[in-house]
């Protein structure tokens, strides 16, 4: 039984690796199993918001309305269990990214069914610098092309934090003649990230 029509459910839009087919979706996996979510359906946003990618091809929703394009992703109903769950694995308290409000409609054409949910943004603190570091260009859909190159958490360097990675992305990009340009994990893995501790809110 699903818990899409539970008193305390929290409808989440998911756009990037949580979606079926990617790699976090193991988790809502588990929780549909365990009753704690519901598929309720493929939906896009109704405003235009920028959908880029950071280090390792993680994606990232921003908080822009009017920029980038309407983000297409899928909608589920989380009890409260499973939004802990959820907002461990999107670093809520270590201001990964942040749970706001987003608004989504079906994406299916002519149909009118505008909804209220909340989605995982990038956290406010990076959100700008990882929009102009992608050229002020988004994508609206995270499929598998623009996951081609995707490196799951288990396997990216340990002595980082994700912000430091973070950090490490934006602050490479206009370097190009530098020796840390790339992100590759070669790079990743042995530079120190210039990222301002104040600003990511360590």
């Amino acid at each position: 039984m699903g818990v899409e029509g539970a008193e305390k459910s929290t409808i989440i839009f998911t756009y990037g690796t949580l979606k079926r087919g990617f790699s976090n979706h193991l988790l809502l996996q588990d929780m549909i199993s365990n009753g704690d979510a519901s598929f309720l359906g493929v939906y896009q946003t109704v405003d235009r918001l920028p959908l880029v990618c950071g280090p390792y091809r993680v994606p990232f929703l921003l908080n822009f309305p009017g920029l980038g394009e309407r983000v297409c992703g899928e909608l589920y109903a989380v009890s409260a269990r499973g939004l802990i769950r959820m907002d461990e694995l999107e670093g809520i308290t270590k201001a990964h990214y942040e749970r706001l409000p987003i608004k989504v409609q079906q994406a299916q054409p002519n149909i009118e069914s505008v909804r209220m949910a909340e989605a995982y943004y990038a956290h406010g603190n990076y959100a700008e610098a990882l929009w102009k570091t992608n050229g002020e260009k988004g994508y609206s859909i995270y499929s598998e092309k623009e996951a081609k190159g995707y490196v799951k958490r288990k396997d990216r360097p340990q002595h980082l934090t994700f912000l430091e990675q973070i950090g490490l992305f934006i602050s490479s990009s206009g370097q190009q003649d530098s020796p840390n340009s790339c992100y590759c994990n070669k790079h990743l893995s042995t530079a120190a990230a210039p990222f301002p501790i104040d600003v990511v809110n360590h």
